[in-house]
């Protein structure tokens, strides 16, 4: 839970009040004008989507939430388990909670990210990774913003949110106008596709309500069928456990085997339910800088990947996303994209990581060789 925010920067109120003027405008004083200050005071903070929604979920979403639970589909992130309650109530988690207000913020691709999939010597890094961590860049917004409406409205109270806490997101970014929860269970919009990262604000202020956006799926089911490792049950009903992302980042131990194959050269992430979405034609590329992509991490090479050790690890990822998941599983990753590879270049890189210290790195070295040499052999008796 945050704290609650208080004061203004200079230049905060000079972005979102404006500059030059002897005297503040009142503040609105009904719903409808707070939430038209709130949005545009958003919009010049450098957000993409702004909405708004009371502070109340209907009961499916704890209903969903529970019986993703039941059946285990979390897998080894147990803190989904962990205050329930909270997460499937906005007020569970602050009774004093009147309004919410979801706000996006778009990361689309300049161009397509299935297209290194077709580079076997290269690591996939999921879009969303592949510069500065999100939260950092929401969450600077989420406080100016904070600390804006707190001295616009004196008196009210308010907490901010970027995926750390028991908030359900993508309910709330649905009920406050800004997409539905697709098929992949993620979030689309009819602006920006499946490309918006959120983040959110609990007030005391009463806000005029956006209105819920309803479902545009319709038959369509492309993301249903570009996983690569089946990991959706049924039409928005995701087993986590099968997820590559899940498996490249929540997973600690090694990769089950059943689904190193299937993984490709994907090392940390997944894109491919996101990037075949057809609204995805009216998205556009990012205009953040934190959140375009770093030259390094657009298509790294994977014998430079697994030849780092933790400081090379850590320089490289500083600020990063990535940095949390540690060396030793990135590493692991990587040597699993090079054992899809059928590179012979590659395969003395995962021979020499055969001893490694960290036995889940080993494991994915030998796993990795063993899979290139018997792959030469079979070339060769060809």
């Amino acid at each position: 839970m945050r704290r609650r925010a208080s004061g203004c920067p200079p230049r905060t109120c000079r972005t979102t009040v404006g500059a030059g003027k002897k005297a503040l405008p009142s503040a609105a004083t009904t719903p409808e004008g707070r939430a038209a200050e709130i949005r545009d005071a958003a919009l010049a903070l450098g957000f993409d989507a702004v909405g708004f929604a009371p502070a109340h979920l209907g009961p499916e979403v704890r209903a969903r939430l529970d019986a993703f639970l039941a059946a285990g589909m979390q897998g080894e992130m147990g803190w989904l388990a962990e205050r329930v309650e909270q997460r499937a109530h906005p007020q569970g988690l602050w009774p004093e909670a009147v309004s919410v207000i979801a706000l996006g913020m778009n990361y689309g691709p300049e161009d397509d990210p299935l297209a290194l999939l077709e580079r076997r010597d290269r690591g996939a890094i999921s879009v969303y990774a592949r510069n500065r961590d999100y939260h950092d860049i929401v969450k600077k917004r989420l406080k100016a913003l904070a600390r804006w409406m707190v001295e616009r409205w004196k008196g009210s109270e308010l907490k901010v949110f970027v995926d750390t806490a028991p908030v359900a997101e993508k309910p709330l970014a649905q009920a406050a106008g800004l997409g539905w929860q697709g098929k992949h269970s993620n979030l689309v919009s009819r602006e920006h596709g499946s490309w918006l990262f959120l983040g959110e604000i609990y007030t005391t202020l009463d806000l005029a309500p956006s209105g819920a956006e309803v479902d545009h799926c319709g038959r369509c089911t492309r993301c249903l069928s570009a996983c690569p490792t089946d990991a959706f049950t049924g039409p928005y009903r995701l087993d986590a456990r099968r997820c590559i992302s899940y498996l490249t980042i929540e997973h600690h131990g090694p990769i089950p085997h059943e689904f190193r194959a299937a993984m490709g050269n994907r090392i940390y992430g997944c894109d491919d339910c996101l990037a075949v979405c057809p609204w995805n034609k009216f998205a556009h590329a990012a205009r953040e800088p934190g959140l375009m992509p770093r030259e390094d991490l657009s298509a790294p090479r994977l014998a430079e990947l697994a030849r780092l050790d933790d400081a090379g690890f850590r320089a490289l990822f500083s600020g990063s996303p990535i940095k949390r998941i540690g060396r030793d599983r990135f590493v692991r990753n990587v040597l699993n994209a090079i054992g899809n590879s059928g590179d012979p270049a590659l395969l003395d890189v995962a021979a020499a990581l055969r001893a490694d210290p960290s036995p889940v790195v080993a494991e994915a070295a030998e796993w990795a060789a063993r899979r290139m040499d018997e792959a030469a052999r079979q070339q060769g008796s060809r």
